[in-house]
């Protein structure tokens, strides 16, 4: 460790070795806190969750550390993402299925980056969308964007028409381990 006389001193940086088999569970790990108070988000996403929205995505943080998170999903067809933002910069990597960002088609090897507090959503392809996420931040929240009841009934609507679809889906690569 090195150590200036006003600063902070440095972690010891080693090599370290992550395996996807000792991933743990996005959830479980505890990374993402949720900074939500508006009642309409609040209710909005209380609905999604009773509706099943968590039967359509599954994660893994496959690294956690000094200063970095890589996060791998796989998000089922039509799952119904909430326009949202987080408070660190992100790259996201397509590794299998595609997506729709605006008037972008995007599909395995491409990727975008969005710096932090941008506002996001994408619509997940037919397939689903299995993709990689690496964070300047080991902690990092989350704020969705949808301020109306009818933005929620929306979403509701549209996880209400793909759910029956996610029991049958599997990932859309073979080579990708299970997230």
């Amino acid at each position: 460790m090195t150590k200036s006389p006003d600063s902070k001193p440095e972690p010891l940086k080693v090599l370290r070795i992550f395996r996807s088999r000792d991933a743990q569970d996005f959830g479980e790990a505890g990374h993402m806190s949720y900074v939500d108070d508006d009642p309409v988000i609040l209710n909005g996403l209380e609905k999604m969750g009773a509706a099943g929205v968590a039967e359509g995505y599954s994660g893994k943080c496959l690294f956690s550390g000094f200063g970095f998170s890589l996060h791998q999903f796989w998000f089922r067809p039509g799952y119904p993402l909430p326009l949202h933002s987080h408070d660190s910069d992100c790259l996201y990597y397509i590794v299998a299925g595609d997506i729709r960002m605006g008037t972008e088609e995007m599909g395995p090897g491409d990727g975008f980056f969005l710096p932090a507090e941008t506002p996001y959503t994408y619509t997940i392809g037919d397939k689903g969308v299995e993709l990689l996420e690496f964070r300047t931040e080991e902690d990092f929240n989350i704020q969705f964007k949808g301020k109306t009841e009818a933005y929620w009934e929306k979403m509701l609507d549209r996880l209400r028409s793909e759910r029956p679809k996610w029991k049958e889906a599997l990932p859309p690569s073979r080579d990708f381990r299970n997230a």
